[in-house]
């Protein structure tokens, strides 16, 4: 059982330290990135 313990809280402590981006969280970023990028787009045709 102690062994089992052990093993668990190693993997709560490895996860704890990861810092993965979920799928539903670029929504935000990738917005912008494409609102900048159509913003270039224009200024290119503009100028």
């Amino acid at each position: 059982m102690k062994t089992n313990t052990r093993f668990i809280k190693g993997i709560v402590a490895a996860a704890a330290k990861e810092d993965t981006v979920m799928p539903w969280t670029r929504g935000a970023r990738r917005a912008a990135f494409i609102a900048k990028r159509n913003d270039d787009k224009q200024e290119r045709k503009s100028a």
